[in-house]
C-alpha cells in the first residue's frame, strides 16, 4: 500500500483537489483570491523554469522544428479533424458533440504541458517554445477553425495576446536575466520545481472545476449523456496519444522529443477556451458548450499525470546506480 500511494501520490492528490472543489467550491472573495493565486503560481512557474534554463538551451529547443511541427499538426490538423467527425455525429447530444468539437479547435496547454514534459523527463526547452506557440497561434487559429467546424463567427481582442505575454513571456525573460545571480542556487533546490509544477497544476484543477460547480454546468445533462461523454473522450484522448507518440517515432526523435510532443500535442487549454467560448458562442448553450471542455481538462490531467510518473519513473530505474568500491588495507 505504501508503495502503491507513493507510485500514485500526484494522481491521488489530483483527486483529492476535484473532490474539495465539488464541495468546498471557491465562491464571492476567496474565488477572486483563488483566481490571483493561480496566476502568481503559473508566473512563478515560468520564473523558475527561466532561472533554470540557459539561453543555449532555449535557443536548442526552438530550434527544434520536427518537434514543434507535430505540436502544431496534431493540435490545429488532427484534433479539429476528429471534431469535425464528432460534431457530424451529434453524439451524445448534438450541444455536447459541438462542446467536443470546439474544444478540438483550442490550442495547447501551457502551464501543463511543461509541468508533465518536466516530470515525465522530457525536453522541457522544447516544450515552452512549443506550448507558448500553441496558445499564441491559438488566439487566431482557433476562432477561424470553430468556424469552419461549427460555422460559428467570433473574433479574439488584442488582450488575449497581452495576457499571454505578461503572465508566462514576461516571467521567463526575468528569469533568465536573473539566471546568473539565483540559477545555481536553484539547481541546487531542484524539489522547489517539482513543488511548483505539481502545485501550480493542483491550483489550476481547484480553480476550473470549482467554477463548473457554482456556475451548474454539471446538473445541465443527464447521467447517461455524461457517461457517453465521457466515453467518447476517453476514445478521444487515447487516440491523440498513440498518434502523437507514434508521429515522434516516424521522425526518428530522441524519447524525450517524443515526450514532449505527446505532452504538448494531446492537451487543450481550458483557460483559453472559457474566455473563447464565451466571445464565440451566446446564451444558456455557452455552459454546454464549455462542459465538454472542462471534463476533457480533468480527463487529460488524470491520465497525463499517471504517464508522467510513470515516463520518469522508467528513466530513473534505467538510470546506472553507483556501488560503493571496496578499498583494500
Amino acid at each position: 500500500m505504501r508503495r502503491f500511494l507513493t507510485a500514485n501520490a500526484f494522481v491521488l492528490s489530483l483527486l483529492v483537489t476535484v473532490g474539495i472543489a465539488t464541495l468546498l467550491p471557491a465562491r464571492g472573495g476567496f474565488a477572486t483570491v483563488v483566481d490571483h493565486s493561480t496566476t502568481v503560481a503559473i508566473a512563478l512557474l515560468f520564473f523558475l523554469y527561466g532561472t533554470r534554463l540557459s539561453p543555449r538551451e532555449a535557443w536548442e529547443g526552438l530550434r527544434h522544428w520536427r518537434l514543434h511541427v507535430t505540436v502544431v499538426v496534431a493540435t490545429f490538423v488532427v484534433f479539429p479533424l476528429l471534431g469535425l467527425l464528432i460534431g457530424l455525429t451529434d453524439l451524445p447530444t448534438p450541444e455536447l458533440a459541438a462542446g467536443v468539437a470546439f474544444l478540438c479547435c483550442l490550442p495547447s496547454t501551457v502551464q501543463s504541458s511543461i509541468a508533465f514534459t518536466s516530470v515525465a523527463r522530457g525536453n522541457v526547452a522544447a516544450a515552452i517554445c512549443a506550448a507558448s506557440f500553441s496558445n499564441l497561434l491559438g488566439i487566431v487559429a482557433s476562432p477561424l477553425l470553430v468556424a469552419l467546424v461549427l460555422g460559428g463567427q467570433g473574433g479574439i481582442s488584442g488582450q488575449a495576446v497581452l495576457d499571454v505575454a505578461l503572465q508566462l513571456l514576461a516571467p521567463f525573460l526575468a528569469g533568465q536575466l536573473l539566471r546568473p545571480l539565483i540559477g545555481r542556487f536553484l539547481a541546487r533546490h531542484r524539489r522547489v520545481l517539482g513543488l511548483v509544477d505539481r502545485g501550480s497544476i493542483l491550483l489550476v484543477v481547484y480553480s476550473a472545476f470549482g467554477e463548473g460547480v457554482v456556475e451548474g454546468v454539471w446538473q445541465r445533462t443527464s447521467v447517461v449523456s455524461l457517461l457517453a461523454l465521457v466515453g467518447l473522450e476517453v476514445v478521444l484522448l487515447a487516440v491523440v496519444l498513440v498518434a502523437t507518440w507514434h508521429a515522434g517515432r516516424l521522425f526518428s526523435l530522441p524519447r524525450e522529443d517524443r515526450i514532449t510532443i505527446m505532452m504538448c500535442g494531446s492537451k487543450k487549454s481550458l483557460a483559453s477556451g472559457l474566455p473563447m467560448a464565451g466571445v464565440l458562442f451566446a446564451g444558456p448553450v455557452v455552459g454546454l458548450i464549455v462542459l465538454p471542455l472542462m471534463l476533457y481538462h480533468q480527463l487529460q490531467l488524470m491520465v497525463c499525470a499517471a504517464l508522467a510518473q510513470r515516463l520518469g519513473r522508467d528513466v530513473d530505474d534505467a538510470a546506472p546506480v553507483s556501488t560503493p568500491v571496496e578499498v583494500r588495507r
